[in-house]
């Protein structure tokens, strides 16, 4: 099968577009012929060494760890899909090796939900990694309850698209930061957009005179969290996935997990026409490289996706 692996750690030039032996299937897993798969941040960084003393790591390495596909093949523990099936996955397993960027994967049935109609394959390509970073920042970790508001750190990017669209499904206020040039995409969403930068903290409290209910870093380098602390009461209530120093003033950082229940809730609620998935831009399979040095630029509203053919 044709894949984009890596047999070191390094910039854009160790990605290879390669021929690698098919994937084997587990008794729990099913093969998945991948149409889509997300780009997102963890991408270049696990390219560039940065998870290396977190996790298991054997080359060669193929990277990614969204897909969107159908099933080929199921092993003989399977019974939750059948071959045919759409699915979306967040397959992020415990050694880092086997991943998405590839025309097959073999993935563990408990990183896979139903795909969404309502979404195309690009759209569902880029849903599981970031849908599920929102939807396990602002439930479990955040606690976030209609009528409160949220401030969103980020709001326009990948995960922050995702964010603002769930925060308002569980009829929360959301300010969110971005560019001056994404603020009617985020007004689109049902978000209030504020400028990031020198005097944020005014420029929120304005919007909401005794500050926000809880807050969410999808940023990271510290301001956000200083912002978010003078404008945040209860410190448990802070929340980041880009800069663990949020433990350190009592919230929580979360690194998403693999969970096939959020994933089909994911889905039931894009069929409702409640969650879309914007897309940025697409390259094909062979171009990896270049979706993840335009992803690593950091500007990018919504989703970057890789098609297979």
């Amino acid at each position: 099968m044709k894949a984009i692996a890596i047999r070191k750690y390094g910039g854009p030039e160790v990605v290879e577009y390669t021929d690698l032996p098919d994937p084997k299937v587990g008794p729990d897993s099913v093969l998945v012929r991948v149409k889509a798969a997300g780009i997102n941040p963890v991408d270049w960084k696990v390219r560039e060494g940065y998870l290396d003393g977190l996790m298991d790591v054997h080359f060669p390495l193929i990277m990614g760890w969204d897909l969107a596909g159908v099933v080929m093949a199921v092993g003989g523990a399977v019974t939750e899909f059948s071959p045919g099936d759409e699915v979306i996955g967040y397959v992020r397993k415990d050694a880092v090796e086997h991943g998405t960027y590839a025309e097959l994967v073999s993935a563990p049935v408990r990183t896979l939900a139903l795909k969404p109609a309502a979404l195309d394959w690009a759209q569902a390509g880029g849903l599981p990694l970031a849908g599920l970073a929102a939807h396990q920042c602002l439930g479990g970790a955040m606690r976030l309850k209609a009528g409160e508001s949220v401030l969103i750190h980020g709001a326009a990017g990948g995960v922050g698209c995702l964010a603002v669209q769930l925060a308002v499904a569980r009829g929360a206020r959301v300010i969110g930061t971005a560019g001056e040039r994404n603020h009617a995409f985020l007004r689109s969403l049902g978000a209030e957009p504020v400028a990031y930068g020198d005097g944020l903290v005014d420029r929120v409290r304005e919007l909401a005179q005794g500050g926000v209910d809880a807050a969410l870093d999808l940023v990271g380098g510290g301001e956000p969290l200083e912002v978010s602390a003078q404008l945040v009461a209860d410190p448990s209530r802070l929340v980041s996935i880009a800069d663990y120093g949020v433990v350190a003033r009592g919230g929580r950082y979360v690194f998403v997990r693999p969970d096939a229940a959020g994933l089909a809730e994911l889905a039931a609620l894009a069929d409702e026409g409640r969650l879309r998935v914007p897309v940025a831009s697409t390259f094909p399979l062979s171009q990896a490289a270049s979706a993840q040095a335009l992803n690593a630029e950091g500007r990018t509203r919504g989703k970057i996706v890789l098609l297979v053919d």
